[in-house]
This record gives structure tokens, sequence and C-alpha cells, in this order.
């Protein structure tokens, strides 16, 4: 009985195995998150945020997004990018036989809670190569000012 379900490669064990290492990527292996970001990892479209001393920058990976589509908001230190992204597959008429998808299609909807000093009136976006690229510059008073000594 058992050579039967583990003689060929797509056996439940494989199946099982691969279930268990996607909750061991998002819960850790005592389940609980491996790290404070590893639980909120699987959104879309992913970003990455980061800050220096002048600005904070987010980058927002959205392939496949006409820039049009997107629409960026800020409201009380509040970011949000919604969306939507097409599936890309033909209209119905065609004949086209899905045997696997992965790749995320629909609306969107991202919230990102963005620094307290950042100046909204100064914020902009640009897009490029399927990356959108958010700066939010800090205020002048908030950024870090060296004191000379006398």
């Amino acid at each position: 009985m058992f050579t039967t379900l583990t003689g060929f490669p797509g056996s439940l064990f494989d199946e099982l195995d691969r279930i268990q290492r996607e909750m061991d990527m998002s819960f850790g292996e005592r389940g609980l998150p491996s790290s404070i970001r590893a639980a909120a990892g699987r959104g879309f479209p992913p970003l990455n945020v980061g800050a220096t001393p002048e600005a904070m920058e987010v980058f927002v990976f959205v392939p496949g997004v006409h820039p049009s589509g997107l629409e960026i908001t800020l409201d009380k230190g509040v970011l949000t990018i919604a969306g939507t992204r097409d599936n890309g597959i033909p209209e119905a008429g065609e004949r086209l036989d899905v045997y696997k998808r992965e790749r995320f299609h629909g609306a969107f909807k991202r919230v990102i809670s963005l620094s307290e000093d950042v100046d909204p009136a100064q914020v902009k976006a640009d897009y490029r190569d399927g990356v959108l690229r958010i700066t939010a510059p800090r205020r002048e008073k908030a950024q870090p000012q060296r004191i000379e000594v006398k």
C-alpha cells in the first residue's frame, strides 16, 4: 500500500512536505512567526520600506500594473497604495487551458504607516520598470542638525 503512495513524484507525502515547508516559512517551526515581518510577508504588491535622515523611501514592486491604474493617498501619516492587476489571460472566445496559475491578479491595497515628521506636501512618486518609488521627505526642523560648540 505504501509503495503506491511513494512510488511517483506527485505523491501525497510530497504534497504534505510542501505544506509543512510553507507553514514553517509563515509561522516558524514552533507555530510562532520566525520574525516580525514573517507572518505578513505574503501581501501583494511586495514592498521595501526604509528611512534616511532626510526622507522615508517606499519601493513597491508592481510588474504588469500600468501607472495610471495606481492610486496613492497619504492621510494623517498613513500611506495607501491601491490598484488593479489584470490576469493576462486572453479574452473569451479563444481556446485556452490553464493548468497552473501562480500570478496574483485583481484589486490590491497596501497600507503603510509613515513617520510623523514626513512632510505630506513634498511626497512624490516615480514609476519605472515595474517599480514604484515613493519618496516622503522629512520636515526641515525634524532633520538632525549639527550643533556647533563655541
